[in-house]
Protein backbone atom coordinates (compact mmCIF):
# COMPACT_ATOMS: atom_id res chain seq x y z
CA UNK A 1 0.00 0.00 0.00
CA UNK A 2 1.13 3.55 -0.68
CA UNK A 3 1.52 6.12 2.07
CA UNK A 4 -1.61 7.85 0.78
CA UNK A 5 -3.57 4.60 0.97
CA UNK A 6 -2.40 3.94 4.51
CA UNK A 7 -3.37 7.47 5.47
CA UNK A 8 -6.88 7.08 4.05
CA UNK A 9 -7.36 3.78 5.85
CA UNK A 10 -6.06 4.70 9.29
CA UNK A 11 -5.53 8.43 9.94
CA UNK A 12 -7.84 11.15 11.29
CA UNK A 13 -6.42 14.62 10.55
CA UNK A 14 -6.93 17.75 12.66
CA UNK A 15 -9.16 20.57 11.41
CA UNK A 16 -9.97 18.50 8.32
CA UNK A 17 -13.29 17.43 6.82
CA UNK A 18 -12.42 13.79 6.39
CA UNK A 19 -15.14 13.08 3.82
CA UNK A 20 -13.37 15.46 1.44
CA UNK A 21 -9.93 14.17 2.45
CA UNK A 22 -10.84 10.55 1.75
CA UNK A 23 -12.70 11.27 -1.49
CA UNK A 24 -11.35 9.30 -4.48
CA UNK A 25 -10.61 12.57 -6.27
CA UNK A 26 -8.29 13.77 -3.49
CA UNK A 27 -4.65 12.72 -3.41
CA UNK A 28 -2.95 13.51 -0.08
CA UNK A 29 0.39 15.29 -0.33
CA UNK A 30 2.92 13.08 1.46
CA UNK A 31 5.95 14.96 2.80
CA UNK A 32 9.05 12.84 3.26
CA UNK A 33 11.92 15.30 3.59
CA UNK A 34 12.79 18.90 4.33
CA UNK A 35 15.80 21.16 4.05
CA UNK A 36 15.91 24.86 4.79
CA UNK A 37 12.68 26.45 3.55
CA UNK A 38 11.89 23.53 1.22
CA UNK A 39 9.74 20.45 1.70
CA UNK A 40 10.02 17.37 -0.52
CA UNK A 41 7.02 15.19 -1.33
CA UNK A 42 6.94 11.47 -1.96
CA UNK A 43 6.42 12.09 -5.68
CA UNK A 44 9.72 14.00 -5.83
CA UNK A 45 8.28 17.52 -6.10
CA UNK A 46 9.61 20.28 -3.88
CA UNK A 47 7.53 22.99 -2.21
CA UNK A 48 8.31 26.19 -0.38
CA UNK A 49 7.19 25.98 3.26
CA UNK A 50 5.10 29.15 3.31
CA UNK A 51 3.63 28.62 6.77
CA UNK A 52 6.72 27.30 8.56
CA UNK A 53 5.03 23.95 9.10
CA UNK A 54 2.01 25.50 10.84
CA UNK A 55 3.96 28.37 12.41
CA UNK A 56 6.52 26.21 14.24
CA UNK A 57 9.70 26.14 12.18
CA UNK A 58 12.05 29.07 12.72
CA UNK A 59 15.48 28.43 11.25
CA UNK A 60 14.61 25.88 8.60
CA UNK A 61 14.37 22.11 8.31
CA UNK A 62 17.39 19.93 9.11
CA UNK A 63 19.16 22.73 10.91
CA UNK A 64 22.61 21.26 11.71
CA UNK A 65 22.94 22.83 15.17
CA UNK A 66 19.57 21.51 16.35
CA UNK A 67 20.11 18.14 14.70
CA UNK A 68 23.42 17.79 16.52
CA UNK A 69 21.99 18.88 19.87
CA UNK A 70 19.37 16.13 19.63
CA UNK A 71 21.97 13.53 18.60
CA UNK A 72 24.21 14.51 21.50
CA UNK A 73 21.30 14.26 23.93
CA UNK A 74 20.33 10.86 22.54
CA UNK A 75 23.77 9.64 23.50
CA UNK A 76 22.92 10.52 27.12
CA UNK A 77 19.17 10.04 27.73
CA UNK A 78 15.97 10.79 25.82
CA UNK A 79 13.55 11.23 28.70
CA UNK A 80 13.15 10.80 32.42
CA UNK A 81 10.34 11.76 34.75
CA UNK A 82 10.10 15.36 35.95
CA UNK A 83 7.93 14.36 38.92
CA UNK A 84 10.23 14.33 41.92
CA UNK A 85 13.28 14.55 39.62
CA UNK A 86 14.89 17.13 37.38
CA UNK A 87 17.42 17.04 34.55
CA UNK A 88 20.27 19.28 33.51
CA UNK A 89 18.87 20.34 30.11
CA UNK A 90 15.43 21.41 31.37
CA UNK A 91 16.96 23.38 34.24
CA UNK A 92 19.34 25.12 31.84
CA UNK A 93 16.54 25.92 29.39
CA UNK A 94 14.39 27.40 32.17
CA UNK A 95 17.17 29.82 33.04
CA UNK A 96 17.62 30.74 29.39
CA UNK A 97 13.89 31.45 29.00
CA UNK A 98 13.79 33.69 32.07
CA UNK A 99 16.77 35.62 30.72
CA UNK A 100 15.54 36.00 27.14
CA UNK A 101 12.04 37.06 28.20
CA UNK A 102 13.27 39.50 30.82
CA UNK A 103 10.74 38.07 33.30
CA UNK A 104 12.99 38.45 36.30
CA UNK A 105 12.35 35.96 39.14
CA UNK A 106 9.78 34.06 37.04
CA UNK A 107 9.36 30.31 37.37
CA UNK A 108 9.05 28.02 34.34
CA UNK A 109 6.49 25.21 34.10
CA UNK A 110 7.08 22.84 31.17
CA UNK A 111 4.39 21.04 29.17
CA UNK A 112 3.84 19.81 25.62
CA UNK A 113 2.16 22.34 23.31
CA UNK A 114 0.35 25.67 23.14
CA UNK A 115 -2.93 24.33 24.48
CA UNK A 116 -1.27 22.77 27.50
CA UNK A 117 0.81 25.89 28.13
CA UNK A 118 -2.38 27.96 28.28
CA UNK A 119 -4.25 25.32 30.27
CA UNK A 120 -1.49 25.44 32.88
CA UNK A 121 -1.60 29.25 32.87
CA UNK A 122 -5.33 29.37 33.57
CA UNK A 123 -5.20 26.71 36.27
CA UNK A 124 -2.24 28.21 38.11
CA UNK A 125 -3.86 31.66 38.11
CA UNK A 126 -7.16 30.27 39.37
CA UNK A 127 -5.51 28.26 42.14
CA UNK A 128 -3.17 31.11 43.11
CA UNK A 129 -6.12 33.48 43.59
CA UNK A 130 -7.84 31.00 45.90
CA UNK A 131 -4.70 30.34 47.90
CA UNK A 132 -4.08 34.08 48.29
CA UNK A 133 -7.51 34.44 49.82
CA UNK A 134 -8.91 36.14 46.70
CA UNK A 135 -11.68 33.61 46.20
CA UNK A 136 -13.96 36.09 44.44
CA UNK A 137 -11.44 36.64 41.63
CA UNK A 138 -12.59 33.78 39.41
CA UNK A 139 -13.49 35.47 36.11
CA UNK A 140 -11.11 35.48 33.18
CA UNK A 141 -11.40 38.20 30.52
CA UNK A 142 -10.37 37.51 26.92
CA UNK A 143 -10.61 38.98 23.44
CA UNK A 144 -13.31 38.38 20.89
CA UNK A 145 -12.43 35.75 18.27
CA UNK A 146 -9.68 34.60 20.59
CA UNK A 147 -8.16 31.18 20.20
CA UNK A 148 -5.80 29.69 22.77
CA UNK A 149 -5.89 25.98 21.99
CA UNK A 150 -8.20 22.99 22.05
CA UNK A 151 -8.19 21.77 25.63
CA UNK A 152 -11.32 22.67 27.60
CA UNK A 153 -9.77 25.46 29.65
CA UNK A 154 -7.99 26.98 26.68
CA UNK A 155 -11.22 26.88 24.67
CA UNK A 156 -13.07 28.57 27.53
CA UNK A 157 -10.69 31.52 27.24
CA UNK A 158 -11.34 31.64 23.51
CA UNK A 159 -14.30 33.00 21.59
CA UNK A 160 -14.01 31.48 18.13
CA UNK A 161 -17.48 30.87 16.66
CA UNK A 162 -16.19 28.14 14.35
CA UNK A 163 -13.70 26.30 16.54
CA UNK A 164 -15.59 26.42 19.83
CA UNK A 165 -19.30 26.30 19.03
CA UNK A 166 -19.64 22.51 19.24
CA UNK A 167 -18.07 22.42 22.70
CA UNK A 168 -19.78 25.42 24.27
CA UNK A 169 -21.72 23.30 26.83
CA UNK A 170 -18.39 21.99 28.17
CA UNK A 171 -16.78 25.38 28.76
CA UNK A 172 -16.68 27.61 31.81
CA UNK A 173 -17.87 31.19 31.49
CA UNK A 174 -15.43 33.99 30.69
CA UNK A 175 -15.95 37.67 29.93
CA UNK A 176 -15.47 38.54 26.26
CA UNK A 177 -14.30 42.00 25.21
CA UNK A 178 -13.90 43.28 21.67
CA UNK A 179 -10.79 42.38 19.74
CA UNK A 180 -8.73 45.46 18.80
CA UNK A 181 -8.59 44.24 15.20
CA UNK A 182 -8.70 47.41 13.13
CA UNK A 183 -9.83 46.03 9.78
CA UNK A 184 -13.22 44.91 11.05
CA UNK A 185 -13.49 47.17 14.10
CA UNK A 186 -17.03 48.60 14.38
CA UNK A 187 -15.52 51.89 15.56
CA UNK A 188 -13.05 52.25 12.69
CA UNK A 189 -14.68 55.01 10.67
CA UNK A 190 -11.96 55.16 8.02
CA UNK A 191 -12.94 54.26 4.48
CA UNK A 192 -10.85 51.39 3.12
CA UNK A 193 -7.96 52.68 1.03
CA UNK A 194 -5.98 50.45 -1.28
CA UNK A 195 -2.36 50.14 -0.32
CA UNK A 196 -3.03 51.06 3.31
CA UNK A 197 -3.11 48.70 6.28
CA UNK A 198 -6.35 49.33 8.16
CA UNK A 199 -4.37 50.12 11.30
CA UNK A 200 -2.59 53.00 9.59
CA UNK A 201 -5.82 54.63 8.40
CA UNK A 202 -7.97 54.00 11.46
CA UNK A 203 -10.05 56.80 12.94
CA UNK A 204 -10.94 55.99 16.52
CA UNK A 205 -10.54 57.04 20.14
CA UNK A 206 -9.35 53.68 21.52
CA UNK A 207 -12.89 52.42 22.09
CA UNK A 208 -11.37 48.94 22.39
CA UNK A 209 -9.54 50.03 25.53
CA UNK A 210 -12.66 51.73 26.83
CA UNK A 211 -14.57 48.45 26.49
CA UNK A 212 -11.82 46.56 28.28
CA UNK A 213 -11.64 48.98 31.20
CA UNK A 214 -15.44 49.05 31.46
CA UNK A 215 -15.51 45.25 31.65
CA UNK A 216 -12.79 45.20 34.31
CA UNK A 217 -14.59 47.87 36.33
CA UNK A 218 -17.88 46.03 35.98
CA UNK A 219 -16.32 42.82 37.25
CA UNK A 220 -14.46 44.59 40.03
CA UNK A 221 -12.97 42.13 42.51
CA UNK A 222 -14.30 39.22 40.44
CA UNK A 223 -11.75 39.87 37.66
CA UNK A 224 -8.86 37.43 37.85
CA UNK A 225 -6.79 37.84 34.66
CA UNK A 226 -6.88 39.08 31.09
CA UNK A 227 -5.75 36.41 28.61
CA UNK A 228 -4.77 37.53 25.11
CA UNK A 229 -2.46 37.10 22.16
CA UNK A 230 -0.35 40.26 21.86
CA UNK A 231 -0.25 42.22 18.59
CA UNK A 232 -1.49 39.38 16.36
CA UNK A 233 -4.39 36.96 16.89
CA UNK A 234 -3.41 34.00 14.74
CA UNK A 235 -6.38 31.68 14.37
CA UNK A 236 -8.71 34.70 14.38
CA UNK A 237 -7.39 35.43 10.88
CA UNK A 238 -4.02 37.01 11.63
CA UNK A 239 -5.91 40.03 12.90
CA UNK A 240 -3.43 42.69 13.97
CA UNK A 241 -3.79 45.16 16.80
CA UNK A 242 -2.96 48.87 16.76
CA UNK A 243 0.41 49.52 18.32
CA UNK A 244 -0.07 50.73 21.86
CA UNK A 245 -3.06 48.56 22.69
CA UNK A 246 -1.04 46.06 24.68
CA UNK A 247 0.61 48.71 26.80
CA UNK A 248 -2.72 50.37 27.55
CA UNK A 249 -4.31 47.02 28.39
CA UNK A 250 -1.42 46.12 30.69
CA UNK A 251 -1.77 49.43 32.52
CA UNK A 252 -5.52 48.95 32.94
CA UNK A 253 -4.92 45.49 34.42
CA UNK A 254 -2.15 46.62 36.74
CA UNK A 255 -4.20 49.50 38.12
CA UNK A 256 -7.01 47.08 39.03
CA UNK A 257 -4.97 44.22 40.42
CA UNK A 258 -5.80 42.00 37.43
CA UNK A 259 -3.08 39.67 36.17
CA UNK A 260 -2.11 39.58 32.49
CA UNK A 261 -1.67 36.25 30.69
CA UNK A 262 -0.01 36.55 27.29
CA UNK A 263 -0.33 33.76 24.78
CA UNK A 264 2.84 34.04 22.68
CA UNK A 265 2.55 30.52 21.32
CA UNK A 266 2.47 31.91 17.78
CA UNK A 267 3.93 35.42 18.18
CA UNK A 268 6.97 34.42 20.24
CA UNK A 269 10.55 33.89 19.11
CA UNK A 270 10.89 36.71 16.61
CA UNK A 271 7.70 36.42 14.58
CA UNK A 272 6.69 40.05 15.12
CA UNK A 273 10.20 41.48 14.86
CA UNK A 274 11.04 41.46 18.57
CA UNK A 275 11.97 38.25 20.36
CA UNK A 276 8.53 38.41 22.01
CA UNK A 277 5.66 40.63 20.95
CA UNK A 278 5.24 42.14 24.42
CA UNK A 279 8.78 43.52 24.22
CA UNK A 280 7.63 46.04 21.61
CA UNK A 281 5.72 47.89 24.31
CA UNK A 282 8.10 47.76 27.26
CA UNK A 283 5.90 45.82 29.62
CA UNK A 284 6.15 42.41 31.27
CA UNK A 285 3.22 39.98 31.70
CA UNK A 286 2.40 38.08 34.86
CA UNK A 287 2.14 34.82 32.90
CA UNK A 288 3.60 33.96 29.52
CA UNK A 289 2.71 30.89 27.43
CA UNK A 290 5.25 29.66 24.86
CA UNK A 291 5.29 26.74 22.42
CA UNK A 292 5.47 26.28 18.60
CA UNK A 293 8.80 27.96 17.81
CA UNK A 294 10.32 27.09 21.18
CA UNK A 295 12.17 24.09 19.74
CA UNK A 296 12.58 25.57 16.27
CA UNK A 297 9.82 23.33 14.95
CA UNK A 298 11.45 20.07 15.99
CA UNK A 299 9.74 18.62 19.07
CA UNK A 300 6.60 19.32 21.14
CA UNK A 301 7.75 21.36 24.12
CA UNK A 302 5.88 24.23 25.76
CA UNK A 303 6.57 26.50 28.70
CA UNK A 304 4.45 28.64 31.00
CA UNK A 305 6.38 31.36 32.79
CA UNK A 306 4.74 32.71 35.95
CA UNK A 307 5.67 35.68 38.11
CA UNK A 308 7.14 35.14 41.55
CA UNK A 309 3.95 36.60 43.02
CA UNK A 310 1.92 33.77 41.50
CA UNK A 311 4.51 31.10 42.29
CA UNK A 312 4.71 32.13 45.94
CA UNK A 313 0.99 31.44 46.35
CA UNK A 314 1.79 27.73 46.01
CA UNK A 315 4.35 27.61 48.83
CA UNK A 316 3.16 26.04 52.07
CA UNK A 317 3.17 23.01 54.29
CA UNK A 318 2.58 19.66 52.61
CA UNK A 319 -0.71 19.17 54.39
CA UNK A 320 -2.07 22.51 53.16
CA UNK A 321 -2.45 21.02 49.66
CA UNK A 322 -1.13 24.16 47.96
CA UNK A 323 0.77 22.07 45.42
CA UNK A 324 0.05 22.76 41.77
CA UNK A 325 -1.71 19.48 40.98
CA UNK A 326 -1.08 19.54 37.25
CA UNK A 327 1.49 17.91 34.99
CA UNK A 328 2.37 15.81 31.98
CA UNK A 329 4.26 12.58 31.48
CA UNK A 330 6.73 14.24 29.13
CA UNK A 331 7.22 17.43 31.16
CA UNK A 332 10.83 18.63 30.88
CA UNK A 333 11.61 16.15 28.09
CA UNK A 334 15.37 16.17 27.65
CA UNK A 335 15.40 15.82 23.86
CA UNK A 336 12.96 18.67 23.42
CA UNK A 337 14.78 20.91 25.88
CA UNK A 338 18.09 20.24 24.12
CA UNK A 339 16.50 21.27 20.82
CA UNK A 340 15.06 24.41 22.42
CA UNK A 341 18.41 25.50 23.85
CA UNK A 342 20.06 24.99 20.46
CA UNK A 343 17.26 26.98 18.85
CA UNK A 344 17.82 29.91 21.23
CA UNK A 345 21.56 29.79 20.61
CA UNK A 346 21.03 30.31 16.88
CA UNK A 347 19.35 33.64 17.61
CA UNK A 348 22.60 34.75 19.24
CA UNK A 349 25.12 33.33 16.80
CA UNK A 350 23.27 34.48 13.68
CA UNK A 351 21.83 37.72 15.08
CA UNK A 352 18.52 36.48 13.72
CA UNK A 353 16.37 39.44 14.73
CA UNK A 354 18.69 41.91 13.02
CA UNK A 355 18.92 39.73 9.92
CA UNK A 356 15.16 39.38 9.76
CA UNK A 357 14.68 43.13 9.29
CA UNK A 358 15.81 42.74 5.67
CA UNK A 359 13.51 39.75 5.16
CA UNK A 360 10.56 41.61 6.69
CA UNK A 361 11.10 44.47 4.27
CA UNK A 362 11.31 42.08 1.33
CA UNK A 363 8.12 40.31 2.42
CA UNK A 364 6.25 43.61 2.65
CA UNK A 365 7.64 44.89 -0.63
CA UNK A 366 6.68 41.79 -2.61
CA UNK A 367 3.30 41.31 -0.89
CA UNK A 368 2.25 44.85 -1.84
CA UNK A 369 1.27 43.49 -5.26
CA UNK A 370 -1.82 41.90 -3.68
CA UNK A 371 -3.34 45.37 -3.43
CA UNK A 372 -3.73 45.26 -7.20
CA UNK A 373 -6.43 42.59 -6.91
CA UNK A 374 -10.00 43.93 -6.43
CA UNK A 375 -10.94 41.09 -4.07
CA UNK A 376 -8.14 41.83 -1.63
CA UNK A 377 -9.53 43.83 1.27
CA UNK A 378 -6.47 44.18 3.47
CA UNK A 379 -2.77 43.39 3.37
CA UNK A 380 -1.26 43.53 6.84
CA UNK A 381 2.10 42.63 8.28
CA UNK A 382 3.86 42.29 11.60
CA UNK A 383 7.46 41.24 11.25
CA UNK A 384 7.62 37.90 9.45
CA UNK A 385 3.83 37.49 9.46
CA UNK A 386 1.94 38.62 6.36
CA UNK A 387 -1.83 38.28 5.94
CA UNK A 388 -3.93 38.94 2.84
CA UNK A 389 -7.66 39.12 3.53
CA UNK A 390 -9.94 38.19 0.63
CA UNK A 391 -13.34 39.89 0.47
CA UNK A 392 -16.33 39.83 -1.84
CA UNK A 393 -16.71 43.62 -1.69
CA UNK A 394 -13.79 45.95 -1.02
CA UNK A 395 -15.82 49.00 -0.02
CA UNK A 396 -18.09 47.21 2.46
CA UNK A 397 -15.52 44.59 3.58
CA UNK A 398 -18.19 41.94 2.90
CA UNK A 399 -16.80 38.42 3.19
CA UNK A 400 -17.43 35.46 0.93
CA UNK A 401 -19.64 32.67 2.23
CA UNK A 402 -17.75 30.25 4.47
CA UNK A 403 -19.05 27.40 2.31
CA UNK A 404 -17.31 28.87 -0.76
CA UNK A 405 -13.91 27.92 0.77
CA UNK A 406 -12.21 30.70 -1.16
CA UNK A 407 -9.06 30.77 0.94
CA UNK A 408 -8.69 27.00 0.82
CA UNK A 409 -9.13 26.89 -2.94
CA UNK A 410 -6.59 29.66 -3.47
CA UNK A 411 -3.98 27.84 -1.39
CA UNK A 412 -4.72 24.59 -3.21
CA UNK A 413 -4.16 26.40 -6.50
CA UNK A 414 -0.92 27.92 -5.19
CA UNK A 415 0.34 24.45 -4.32
CA UNK A 416 0.50 23.64 -8.01
CA UNK A 417 2.99 26.51 -8.27
CA UNK A 418 5.22 25.13 -5.55
CA UNK A 419 3.89 26.74 -2.36
CA UNK A 420 2.52 25.13 0.78
CA UNK A 421 0.41 27.55 2.79
CA UNK A 422 -2.71 27.20 4.90
CA UNK A 423 -5.30 29.97 5.12
CA UNK A 424 -7.32 31.02 8.13
CA UNK A 425 -10.75 31.18 6.54
CA UNK A 426 -10.36 33.64 3.67
CA UNK A 427 -7.18 35.15 5.07
CA UNK A 428 -4.13 33.99 3.14
CA UNK A 429 -1.03 33.68 5.31
CA UNK A 430 2.65 33.86 4.48
CA UNK A 431 4.89 33.09 7.44
CA UNK A 432 8.19 31.75 6.10
CA UNK A 433 11.03 30.36 8.21
CA UNK A 434 13.88 32.73 8.94
CA UNK A 435 16.28 30.85 6.65
CA UNK A 436 14.25 31.95 3.63
CA UNK A 437 16.01 33.96 0.94
CA UNK A 438 14.63 37.11 -0.65
CA UNK A 439 14.29 35.18 -3.90
CA UNK A 440 12.26 32.48 -2.15
CA UNK A 441 10.00 35.15 -0.65
CA UNK A 442 9.38 36.47 -4.16
CA UNK A 443 8.57 32.93 -5.33
CA UNK A 444 6.12 32.42 -2.44
CA UNK A 445 4.30 35.64 -3.22
CA UNK A 446 4.17 34.85 -6.94
CA UNK A 447 2.75 31.36 -6.30
CA UNK A 448 0.05 32.75 -4.02
CA UNK A 449 -0.71 35.52 -6.51
CA UNK A 450 -1.14 32.99 -9.31
CA UNK A 451 -3.40 30.86 -7.10
CA UNK A 452 -5.51 33.91 -6.23
CA UNK A 453 -5.97 34.83 -9.87
CA UNK A 454 -6.90 31.28 -10.87
CA UNK A 455 -9.74 31.18 -8.33
CA UNK A 456 -10.75 34.86 -8.60
CA UNK A 457 -9.64 36.03 -12.05
CA UNK A 458 -8.92 39.74 -12.51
Amino acid sequence: MTSADLDRDYVWHPFTQMRDWNAPSHTPLVIIEGRGALLKAEDGREYLDGNSSIWTNLHGHRRPEIDQAIRDQLDRIAHSSFLGLTNDVAARLAGELVEVTGMRDAKVFFSDDGSTAMEAALKMVFQARVQRGEKARTTFVSLGNGYHGDTVGAMSAGHSPIFHAAYRPLLFETREVMSPACYRCPHNRAEPVRGTDARASRKCQWECIDELTSALDDLGDAASALAMEPRVQGAAGMTMHPHGYLGKAATACRERGVWLILDEVMTGFGRTGAMFAFQHEEMVPDVLALAKGLTGGYLPVAATLASREIFDAFLGEFGELKTFFHGHSYTGNALGCAAASANLKIFETEKTLQKNVVLEQALGRHAAKFWDHPKVGDVRQEGMICAIEIVNNFKTRQSFSFADRIGHRICEAARAHGLISRPVGDVLVLMPPYCVTENQIAQMVEALWLGLNEILPL
